[in-house]
């Protein structure tokens, strides 16, 4: 059998990464005619899924000029080929009686085993759907995951932004006294959050927040009368409002359970640098998060669109206006002024931000390209924060090794200008965090 494998692509690995096309190096890729179709269905969505599927529609229009899909036309120099294929040779016979062609996922899979039925080579459907993966195993059909975008092997290997660090007793002492601390050959990342621990009294501990072997430990940053009032309630949001409060941390990730602050303590210190004259650095403060479920879902909710995403929003509201001692009046005022938006993520898309603090919750439910989407719309003087927990994830097209947050928090853990801190404990309630824990 030649070396060389047929990859069958589903339509979910396009509206995932319309790139996705370029991912299997000399191995050929073929379309389902079922999935040209269903592609062409979520062409008009005004989110970011239907901008992958107007994308992938570019790509193929364009390659269709070079020659045939039907015969086969070279993605790209050194890749393979891309060919379209009918469903006009199923083998009905060939196929489970409990598959229905009707339905899309099953006309796709069987596309792709008359594919391998026909073909000496290995034949792969390559699908986001863990269910239509499920299905095609069942059935003995090669299957694999899109994992392109795989950055860790599981939740576990995340990078933390967290290290405990043993020193000799005096060095703790010495950074009380806020003398200059250093630590050499400790394998740490830029902007990581160390516990220095006594190796004489283990009780006796200190905090601070790793540079670069060649600057010294910085102490956190301590506010006296608290962010916007709120005080951090353990270590974490210690960690998480240090770097909140620090303008030279531009890119900030902050993955904790339900209940662990993370998404108040970042609209407190947003309030804080955006509303307060004493401490002003942001024009405005940009609330956002992804809408789950997207697409027709929503067309079917009664009212305008900012009445359709209102129930998605509407956790963001409810932070803000406690924040804000329950003040309705004054923070409708912000919003018509523009100084706070509310808004779900499609329309941050297509714009350039700058001078402002961009709050993205629930950003685990983001495809990487979703993620890079956002993120290369920050302009100067912006500080981005991305929240969310990635064993809470909607889109099921993605999981905790995938997901445009668990990307950020890996690729920005060497950069200069990012921090990220992960957030262990539920400081919402007694119930909450046993319901985080235990259910």
């Amino acid at each position: 059998m030649s070396r060389k494998k047929i990859y069958v692509l589903d339509t979910s690995v396009y509206l995932t990464n319309a790139d996705a096309i370029y991912a299997f190096k000399n191995h050929d890729v073929y379309v389902p005619l079922k999935v040209f179709e269903e592609i062409d269905k979520h062409k008009k969505r005004q989110d970011l899924v239907g901008a992958q599927a107007r994308k992938i529609i570019r790509i193929w229009d364009e390659l269709r000029t070079k020659g045939s899909l039907k015969k086969g036309v070279r993605i790209r120099q050194g890749l393979g080929i891309i060919k379209s294929v009918s469903a006009a040779d199923i083998d009905r016979d060939d196929l489970p009686q409990d598959l229905d062609i009707k339905i899309p996922d099953h006309l796709i899979i069987a596309t792709a085993r008359t594919v391998a039925r026909e073909s000496e080579r290995k034949v792969i459907l390559v699908s986001r759907d863990i269910n239509m993966r499920v299905i095609a195993d069942a059935i003995g059909l090669p299957c694999e995951d899109f994992q392109n975008q795989q950055i860790v092997d599981d939740s576990d290997s995340i990078y933390t932004g967290f290290s405990e660090v043993l020193v000799d007793d005096e060095i703790i002492d010495q950074f009380y006294d806020k003398k200059e601390v250093y630590l050499e050959g400790k394998n740490l990342k830029t902007n990581e959050y160390v516990m220095l621990i006594s190796n004489a009294n283990e009780k006796k501990t200190a905090l601070g927040r790793f540079i670069n072997e060649h600057t010294p430990v910085r102490q956190l940053r301590k506010e006296k009368r608290g962010v916007w009032g709120i005080k951090p309630r353990n270590k974490e949001q210690s960690f998480l409002i240090d770097a909140l409060m620090d303008p030279d941390i531009e890119v900030i990730t902050a993955i904790g359970k339900a209940g662990s602050g993370k998404t108040l303590c970042a609209i407190a210190a947003a309030l804080e640098q955006t509303l307060d004259e004493r401490t002003s650095i942001y024009t405005r403060l940009i609330v956002s998060r992804p809408v789950q479920p997207l697409g027709k879902d929503i067309g079917f909710l009664p009212g305008t669109m900012e009445e359709k995403m209102s129930p998605w929003l509407m956790p963001i509201q409810d932070n803000l206006q406690t924040l804000m001692g329950n003040d309705k009046v004054t923070l409708d005022m912000y919003l018509e002024k523009g100084t706070i938006e509310i808004e779900a993520i499609t329309y941050i898309r297509g714009r350039s931000i700058g001078k402002a603090f961009i709050i993205i919750d629930e950003a685990q439910n983001l495809t990487t390209h979703e993620l890079k989407t956002i993120i290369t719309r920050v302009g100067e003087g912006t500080k981005i924060v991305l929240t969310g927990d990635v064993e809470q994830i909607d889109n099921v097209y993605i999981d905790a090794t995938t997901n445009g947050l668990t990307h950020a928090v890996e690729k920005f853990k060497d950069f200069e200008l990012a921090a990220h801190v992960t957030l262990l404990k539920g400081e919402r309630s007694r119930v909450a965090t046993f319901a985080a824990q235990n259910l």
